[in-house]
């Protein structure tokens, strides 16, 4: 078996995206490969710069998990703990039970708890707000994305346990360190025009058209994006996450026991809820801690070319970025085209991220 990147193989990845930005619905898109700690291949496509940044969406978990890792290593959490113990205002109406395991693998039982821009913006009404949120079905009995509730308490843990607000953790601690510096959360507004590729619709036909503010498009607001909800709200460029996931194998900052408990399985199930969530039928999705794992089924639209070991995120709506680490492969591909419903669930949208995530994942191997 080959332990070097396939050049065909790449160049027909590359052309693939290529097409469906010169071709196709998409605006921009950037593309990049890693292997073994270096950084292979990197492109940008359509109306982008090498070094803008997109709004990640779900791929932006695998980041937020990778700082929870180096919690866990560096003795800081233990996922055991419940999490009114480390946030003694989360407890009331019968959460006092949820562990931080249950909210990194998304069975807490909360997965829709509202958060609006102005809670989001102060500590305080945050921590308010996670005292009134309910349970919609008792912690660990179901697996259900929570979609931005699980990476607010994530923030919040992290604070508890290093006195530094997450964005500053991430920053501080990992992303300067690594050099990697286009990984940001919190883009201040001003800060956002020019840098981070603006979301645009790729179906509207006349400007009467309005898109779903409930799927990404929320983030489409620069005052949302800047307020840093964690596991959405990340912007990067596809090398530094791609770049970022060789990190956490190679760089030293991770302890190698910590980022293999991350990665383990420790369920395979389908995910309730709708589809458009995250739910509804398909593969069933294995889940490590605050990562999807390619397990047996590689569920969530995760390559099935890989190995089990496989794990990532994709993200909304034709966005990817996972590591491979039999292979020593990472790959990321970022865009900022969305339909105006904020997925893509037609027969070429689903081919499309098939296509990308099988072709990506077999570009180290015989």
């Amino acid at each position: 078996m080959s332990d070097q990147v396939d050049s065909t193989r790449l160049g027909t990845l590359l052309e693939l995206i290529r097409r469906e930005v010169e071709h196709g619905p998409l605006p921009s898109a950037q593309v990049a490969v890693a292997h073994d700690g270096r950084l292979v291949a990197c492109e940008t496509y359509g109306d982008a710069r090498p070094d803008t940044r997109y709004v990640l969406q779900s791929v932006g978990r695998s980041i937020v998990a990778g700082a929870v890792w180096k919690l866990i290593g560096d003795g800081l959490l233990d996922v055991g703990e419940r999490v009114a113990e480390i946030i003694p205002e989360f407890a009331p109406n019968g959460k006092a039970a949820v562990t931080v395991e249950q909210v990194l693998t998304h069975t807490a039982g909360f997965p829709f708890a509202p958060l609006g821009l102005s809670k989001a913006l102060d500590r305080e009404q945050r921590l308010a707000a996670f005292g009134r949120w309910r349970l919609d079905y008792p912690p660990g009995s179901r697996f259900q994305f929570h979609l931005t509730s699980s990476a607010w308490l994530i923030a919040e843990i992290t604070e508890r346990r290093t006195g530094l607000a997450f964005a500053d953790y991430l920053r501080e601690r990992i992303t300067a360190p690594l050099g990697l510096s286009s990984i940001e959360l919190g883009v201040p507004v001003e800060r956002q025009p020019g840098s981070v590729a603006p979301m645009l619709a790729t179906d509207r036909t006349d400007d009467t058209q309005e898109p779903d503010p409930w799927g990404p498009w929320y983030l489409s607001d620069p005052k949302v994006l800047a307020a840093g909800e964690p596991s959405h709200a990340l912007v990067a460029t596809a090398a530094d996450v791609a770049l970022y996931f060789q990190a956490l194998f190679h760089s030293g900052l991770w302890k190698p026991e910590a980022v293999a408990e991350g990665i383990r399985i420790r369920f395979t199930d389908r995910p309730h809820g709708e589809r458009i969530y995250g739910g509804g039928g398909g593969p069933r999705t294995s889940m490590g801690l605050f990562v999807t794992v390619a397990g047996p089924d590689a569920g969530s639209n995760l390559p099935s070319t890989g190995s089990p070991a496989l794990f990532g995120s994709a993200g909304a709506a034709y966005q990817l970025g996972f590591m491979e680490p039999e292979s020593g492969l990472s790959f990321a591909c970022l865009c900022n085209g969305y339909p105006l419903a904020g997925y893509d669930h037609s027969p070429h949208g689903t081919r499309l991220i098939t296509d990308i995530a099988n072709l990506a994942a077999g570009l180290v191997g015989s």
